[in-house]
């Protein structure tokens, strides 16, 4: 048995069982890849895929099983290879996957803290959706994901509170809303309202209460840059909602900013690893430095939980800080 049999059918699998795809991702030749499958199949004594003729129908519950064990053997190969990178002159780094928000708004103070005291670590950030963040965490193409959104509901991650936020509404000074101390849902729907896509920093919080009260909101743009929000109800075409730390008492002072955590809650942002992949050393400071209440500590605890359900039960009871005291 190779290795290279093992990533030939990790990605014959990832390529939703097309060998011709595979190969090309591989640089090889699809004849090559069917070769050394049909060598893995003679020496375990067991067909990893059902076929009809030529043609490649599903993988078997033996394949599905080998699989599992070749993602595992696959992963501790990696994290061989990034021990003994540690061990080198190579410049070491972490990767951040997260959103345009957090990006933004949130981490800029925490970098330059972060590079200030450790400036031999590269850091480099990679920007795209909740989803996106979460697949390449999965893909191990990076080191810590960060964000709102589908972190927590995936099992092959370890996720954690970081901070916890709330909405705000946004709206010229001279809006007829401006003087208000509180505002009411029914006020807010009077309005043409400017907010975040769907799937995007806690937007899914804000359909559901208005669904609650059967209420309909006049989304008449949605964007997933909050400053883009700000652009557009700068231009007087409506009221924006949007997470309270994209907006700036300093940058944004031709705005008035309206807090609705007692219409829309409080939403909490998760920092999340891999639960497979190796942890490089100094990726724990920068989560401590970025969520101190996540100690190393805690942090392996989190990981020694058995499922979903028993993560959760860890971090009750712990407290966990509100934007901007993080």
């Amino acid at each position: 048995m190779k290795l290279q049999q093992l990533r030939y059918l990790f990605e014959i699998d990832k390529q939703q069982l097309n060998f011709s795809r595979a190969a090309s991702f591989l640089c090889t030749s699809q004849s090559g890849i069917s070769k050394q499958i049909k060598l893995l199949e003679q020496e375990l004594g067991v067909f990893l895929f059902k076929r009809n003729g030529r043609k490649i129908i599903s993988i078997t519950p033996a394949g599905e099983r080998v699989l599992e064990l070749a993602k595992e053997v696959l992963n501790t190969v990696d994290d061989i290879k990034r021990t003994a990178e540690e061990f080198t002159d190579k410049q070491k780094s972490i990767v951040i996957a997260t959103t345009h928000t957090q990006a933004r708004y949130v981490l800029p103070f925490f970098v330059e803290q972060f590079l200030s005291k450790y400036p031999d670590i590269n850091l480099n950030i990679q920007q795209g959706t909740p989803v996106q963040v979460a697949t390449l965490l999965e893909q191990g193409d990076v080191d810590i994901a960060i964000a709102t959104e589908v972190l927590a509901s995936r099992e092959t991650l370890v996720a954690m509170p970081c901070y916890q936020w709330s909405r705000s509404v946004i709206i010229k000074t001279d809006h007829p809303l401006a003087g208000e101390k509180t505002i009411a849902l029914e006020e807010i729907v009077q309005y043409p309202i400017i907010t975040y896509v769907q799937g995007f920093t806690g937007r899914y919080r804000q359909d559901e209460i208005f669904n609650k009260y059967h209420l309909r909101p006049n989304i008449v743009l949605t964007a997933v840059d909050a400053d883009v929000i700000k652009t557009y109800v700068r231009l007087g075409l409506g009221i924006g909602i949007i997470a309270e730390m994209a907006f700036s008492t300093d940058q944004d002072n031709d705005l008035c900013a309206l807090n609705v955590e007692h219409l829309f809650g409080i939403s909490t942002s998760l920092i999340a690893i891999k639960n497979s992949k190796y942890i490089k050393p100094y990726v724990y400071p920068f989560i401590e430095m970025f969520a101190p209440h996540l100690t190393q500590s805690l942090i392996r605890q989190a990981f020694a939980c058995a499922n979903l359900e028993d993560r959760q039960q860890l971090f009750t009871g712990i407290s966990i800080p509100k934007w901007p005291s993080v």
